[in-house]
């Protein structure tokens, strides 16, 4: 998961270090930072928005914001999830300014499909697929099943957190994964729209 790759990136003594001087001022060690950071949270953004010039773009806003708001961040936590606290925040936020959005919280949990997927299957999905092929799956998901998805599977998210940036109940977080990962390996083996599975004509 990216959170992990940055996270070994640097020891946390000197992350501790950099973060201190870029809230000094210091443009050098702001440099370091966004070059530490920046591809994983682009990966990110690139899982989530439409275009590669979508995500270039929101990459560069993010580190605007953190930036602004590095003051803001508490240093007992780690860092890295306050990074992608920013950039899913900013993420979802572009997708529902542009209206693209398509909920599925409809509650009708009669529709959800008997067999239940065990949560590695996107771990086997991402390992008999290549990630251009992840990618194009997940752009076919409605955009807050695929956004749960790359909250919780690569940025490590607890359903607290993914609750709480999508402003959804945290029990219904669960469910709303469950869906997800069935509509993924859906469009991954090619059995049409995703979205048809809650007729429950797909399982």
């Amino acid at each position: 998961m990216d959170r992990h790759k940055t996270t070994e990136a640097m020891s946390e003594a000197e992350l501790a270090r950099l973060l201190s001087r870029v809230q000094a001022g210091d443009s050098e060690a702001w440099g370091e930072l966004y070059r530490n950071y920046a591809p994983a949270i682009f990966r990110f953004c690139r899982r989530v928005l439409p275009t590669r010039e979508d995500s270039e773009d929101a990459t560069t806003e993010v580190f605007m914001k953190v930036r602004q708001k590095l003051g803001t961040y508490d240093s007992s936590r780690p860092f890295t999830a306050w990074l992608y606290k920013v950039a899913s925040n900013h993420c979802w936020d572009t997708l529902r300014r542009r209206r693209i959005r398509q909920d599925l919280e409809t509650g009708d949990l009669d529709t959800l499909p008997l067999e239940h997927p065990d949560p590695g299957q996107l771990e086997q999905l991402q390992a008999e697929h290549t990630s251009k092929e992840v990618r194009t799956g997940l752009a076919k998901l409605p955009d807050r099943a695929r956004m749960a998805l790359v909250l919780r599977y690569y940025a490590d998210m607890s359903y607290e957190e993914i609750a709480d940036t999508l402003g959804v109940r945290r029990q219904f977080v669960g469910v709303l994964l469950l869906r997800a990962r069935h509509q993924l390996r859906d469009a991954l083996s090619g059995g049409g729209d995703p979205q048809k599975f809650l007729s429950g004509r797909k399982i």
